[in-house]
């Protein structure tokens, strides 16, 4: 019997391709490869760029059944699985280990030699890097795949119809692939009804804003079981079918497709066996639709991200079967029912930022014994948090893991019940009031990862028992009133520890000068710490160090031993308002520490602090190989002079520059304009001269432009107000600069401050001001706070400008400030009415030049107005009635003018100094001078006028051409004294034919 079996099995050898390794032996029977399969893979790895030789075990030599990547099937020995994902990574990576990811990825091209895989069933090529190479059309003809996952790899263009052979496919996976080229798109989905075993598709991401059939094509799949549309631009134009027959499917997504319009989803509702349903950041307006009752199946609902401004509805609360909910950021209102109460299968219930009314049912959320993660941010909890805690402590505190009351109103104390909470891993009570001290029972949370207890009143000593956690990552306790010394007790165990901000708190840090932290953090910000008065040495133990902010800390070192010793892997760097102090170093490649840390750095801050010298070494020697990933550089504030050099064209990204309050001389160097993606620039307070260079006009982003209180002289360029169509600041303060104010800045739409002043700018100030909308309307903007894709930072943008008669430095608030400053220049003629249309300027300055004419008679229209200065003109007239409007006036100068009359009567007017009047002839409170005497003076000379007249013969010859004249000149005038709509169209006629013949006559002269 055995040499029966034995010569069975020697006969089945050759056929089947099958090594017998001895069964006695514990050894299982092991297919060998195909000879033509293995050479198809081998021609496939040379098209493949392998940067990390991933494919190293790919050789001729060897068995394919045993390549990285490859199964073979037991029997045959054919391949049938190609698997070449790369891992997703959980979490995040430091720098380091980012780059080692990205070169792990395979590319280049892929073969059609794949063909001769005629047993191939599964191909992952998911998450690799094919740099936007189209999907290849030989893919359909692999007719026995059954897996298909090109996910997360780069590809683009046309997604082929090929696939659409592939009738045996029950996994396709195109989903979220995007390169800079060309996005993956597809003109119609007709193919896919031929996928008829189709049970997961993932589209998303791809573009199927042509493919107007693609809810027909769908729903030819009975047993589609999965289904992944996000950001899929998915056509508006709906054509509802009789019948939904996608009675298999149970997960749906269809997130960020601004469907808006609930008759794009109607089809959902049919849906009875749906388990899990994304319709999140959709727009979606009005209620919560009431066809998701007959999803009695759902368990996971995501509706957040829409514009629903609906009360919750009733029936939602009894919707026993969900176990997580996510409603955040909406337009939720009304009364949050006590009903929530009765939903004891969720387990994640995000209702943050709506517009809830006060009364929040806490107590009844409590009672969610099976809730693990709850988000309430945004909401006027208005309760004392040691309340709250005690309410989930009832049942939920032996599970909830995530907890995150954001900006709640939340007062009162955290008190030692914090310690109940055991496997809580996520806490944010940032933007609240609660105050007193971080309790010692925060030790007790061992399963804490994430903290953020930022923006509060917490105040006295950090616990040591903050050192026992040691699950934790990251660390917010940022902008409270914490004191105190820290010591190494504090990090004790912190050995995850990955990123702590800690900044805007009085803390001390006190460690032995040979400390080593038990941690590598990626993010650490102590910014107004007491570290120095020496560079702390414990960061250069730091080696994964990304984002690093110790500004403000007493720190006191001599460049460029600061750098030394610093991760070559920072982004973010800043150490303004210390007391750094020498030259800037010379960056070269040949200087390997400092050139490996700047080929990194995206933000350099380095302003207020005592550097000098040129910056000529800095920026031009060796930038091109180690500066151009900066978008950031601040130098601001220190001693630096000479000359500007001219090697900008060597730092092509960078998108701020802040060199103000520094010595340099000379003109500014025409490379700047090489940058074009620069959105702000400040030159101000150097002692830099000649003209703007025309090459600044290829900065076309810009939205910052300040070189106030330098010696720049010649006029304003005219190109400013084509070529520079996003300025929103621009500040030419304090110069030599002539000539007249161009028309064409008034084209500047976005600009929210205009300060001109302390120059010599002359002519008059041009009627096409009202054209700059950005003053017309108080709208708040979004300009100053650059936040990139480049550095985890925030730039808060900064302007000095003068305000009610002081300078002020603008920040935070910047983007509210709408102000025209023309002051102590040579602008004549009269004020155009038609500054009276920039209703949304809160500042206004024409003092110290040489207006003539009347106040506009509407200027109380200006009714956002706070600071009005005219004074120091030559202003006639009355002072306006419509000036009593000004209701926000708060500063206010009228003085040395020549106006007359009565000072207009209201609660504002009188309020203010007598001194914002005098030097006029002006009369009532708050002046000394009463108007009624003003008045019994003026006829008492009119009275001794006509009796100096008696006796003297009437010539009435000259009495009736005087008349003739006034009747004759009346008749011209009547028209524009009436008619206020001629008045004005005549006045701007007279206004553009006098720009006409000024500009004739600056031909010749």
């Amino acid at each position: 019997m055995a040499r029966l079996i034995f010569l069975f099995l020697a006969f089945l050898v050759p056929i089947t391709n099958v090594t017998i390794i001895s069964i006695c032996n514990g050894n299982f029977v092991h297919a060998v490869c195909i000879e033509s399969e293995k050479e198809a893979l081998l021609k496939f790895k040379q098209g493949i760029v392998d940067r990390t030789n991933r494919l190293a075990s790919w050789h001729s030599d060897g068995d394919c059944c045993r390549w990285t990547g490859i199964v073979c099937d037991n029997v045959t020995g054919h391949v049938i699985e190609i698997n070449l994902r790369v891992p997703a990574f959980d979490g995040y990576l430091d720098e380091e280990a980012y780059q080692a990811y990205m070169r792990s990825r395979l590319g280049g091209k892929i073969s059609p030699s794949l063909l001769h895989l005629k047993y191939l069933s599964h191909l992952d090529l998911s998450n690799n890097g094919f740099e936007g190479i189209h999907i290849p059309k030989f893919f359909g003809s692999l007719r026995s795949l059954r897996y298909l996952n090109l996910s997360l790899s780069n590809f683009g263009g046309k997604i082929p119809h090929h696939l659409g052979n592939l009738s045996n496919l029950k996994y396709l996976d195109l989903g979220k692939n995007y390169y800079n080229g060309p996005t993956m798109h597809v003109e119609t989905l007709h193919w896919l009804s031929s996928l008829l075993s189709l049970e997961y598709l993932d589209l998303s991401y791809v573009n199927l804003s042509q493919a107007s059939n693609w809810f027909h094509a769908l729903n030819t799949l009975p047993y589609m079981v999965e289904l992944r549309l996000s950001l899929c631009q998915l056509p508006h134009k709906f054509h509802p079918i009789a019948s939904v027959n996608l009675s298999s499917l149970a997960t749906l997504s269809l997130s960020e497709n601004f469907l808006q319009s609930l008759s794009m989803i109607n089809w959902v509702f049919c849906l009875k066996n749906l388990i899990s349903l994304d319709l999140s950041d959709n727009d979606i307006e009005g209620l919560i639709p009431y066809g998701l009752r007959n999803l009695t199946a759902l368990k996971h609902l995501d509706l957040s991200y829409n514009s629903f401004n609906s009360s919750i509805p009733n029936w939602l609360y009894n919707f026993t079967p969900l176990e997580s909910l996510n409603l955040r950021r909406n337009l939720l209102q009304g009364e949050i029912s006590s009903d929530i109460g009765k939903m004891n299968f969720v387990v994640e219930l995000d209702l943050s930022f709506n517009s809830f009314e006060d009364q929040i049912p806490i107590r009844s959320i409590g009672n969610l014994c099976n809730l693990r993660s709850f988000s309430l941010s945004g909401t006027n909890l208005n309760l004392d948090i040691s309340d709250v805690l005690k309410v989930f402590s009832k049942c939920v505190s032996n599970k909830l893991e995530s907890l995150f009351l954001y900006k709640c109103q939340l007062y009162g104390q955290l008190t030692n019940q914090l310690g109940n909470f055991k496997i809580l891993r996520k806490l944010g009570l940032s933007i609240n009031s609660i105050s007193g001290s971080i309790p010692t029972s925060i030790g007790e949370l061992s399963s804490l990862k994430f903290l953020d207890l930022s923006r509060n009143k917490f105040k006295g000593n950090l616990s040591e028992s903050f050192g026992q956690l040691s699950n934790l990552e990251v660390v917010d306790i940022s902008h409270n009133f914490l004191e105190g010394t820290l010591s190494e007790k504090h990090f004790f165990n912190l050995t995850k520890l990955l990123s702590f901000i800690a900044n805007g708190n009085p803390l001390i840090l006190k460690v032995d000068p040979a400390w080593i932290p038990p941690f590598q953090i990626q993010e650490l910000s102590l910014r107004s710490w007491h570290l120095g008065p020496q560079f702390p040495h414990w960061l250069s133990s730091q080696k994964h160090l990304q984002f690093l902010d110790i500004s403000n800390s007493r720190i006191s070192c001599i460049l460029p031993s600061c750098f030394l010793n610093l991760s070559p892997y920072l982004t973010y760097l800043n150490l303004a308002h210390n007391q750094v102090h020498g030259l800037l170093p010379i960056i070269s490649s040949f200087n390997n520490p400092l050139s490996q840390i700047f080929s990194s750095l995206h933000y350099l801050d380095l302003s207020n602090n005592f550097l000098s010298g040129s910056l000529f070494n800095f920026l031009c020697h060796g930038a091109n190989e180690t500066m151009n990933q900066m978008y950031f550089l601040n130098l601001g504030n220190n001693f630096l002079s000479e000359e500007l050099p001219n090697c900008w064209f060597k730092w092509p990204n960078l998108e701020v520059i802040v060199l103000d309050n520094n010595r340099f001389i000379g003109k500014i160097p025409s490379s700047i304009g090489t940058l074009q993606y620069l959105e702000s620039l400040h030159f101000r307070k150097n002692n830099l001269s000649g003209e703007i260079p025309i090459s600044i006009r290829n900065c076309t982003s810009l939205q910052t432009l300040d070189f106030g209180e330098n010696e720049l002289a010649g006029n304003i360029p005219s190109w400013i107000g084509h070529n520079l169509p996003y300025l929103t600041i621009l500040s030419l303060r304090s110069n030599k600069f002539s000539g007249h104010i161009p028309r064409e800045l008034c084209a500047l739409n976005f600009l929210h401050v205009l300060d001109v002043a302390h120059n010599s700018l002359s002519r008059s100030l041009p009627s096409c001001i009202s054209n700059l909308s950005a003053m017309v309307y108080s709208v708040n903007g979004s300009f100053g706070n650059y936040i990139t894709y480049h550095s985890p930072s925030i730039f808060i943008e900064s302007v000095l400008l003068v305000m009610k008669g002081q300078f002020y430095e603008y920040d935070w608030t910047l983007n509210l400030v709408r102000a025209l400053d023309l002051s102590d220049n040579n602008l004549s003629r009269g004020i155009p009415w038609e500054i009276t249309k920039l209703q949304g300027l809160q500042s206004l300055n024409l003092s110290h030049n040489h207006f003539t004419k009347r106040i506009p008679p509407y200027i109380g229209d200006m009714s956002s107005l706070e600071s009005l200065d005219l004074s120091v003109n030559k202003l006639l007239g009355s002072i306006p009635e419509s000036m009593s409007r000004l209701s926000f006036l708060s500063h206010l100068n009228l003085s040395d003018n020549q106006l007359t009359g009565k000072i207009p009567s209201s609660t504002q007017l009188q309020s203010f100094n007598a001194s914002c009047f005098v030097g006029n002839k002006l009369c009532g409170l708050p002046l000394p001078h009463n108007c009624s005497e003003a008045t019994h003076e003026e006829a008492s000379t009119k009275n001794s006028g006509g009796k100096d007249m008696d006796g003297i013969k009437v010539n009435w010859l000259l009495v009736s051409m005087a008349l003739g004249f006034i009747f004759g000149f009346w008749s011209l005038l009547s028209p524009l004294v009436i008619s206020r709509q001629w008045r004005h169209s005549y006045y701007q006629y007279l206004d553009e034919m006098g720009w006409k013949v000024s500009n004739y006559v600056s031909r010749f002269f």
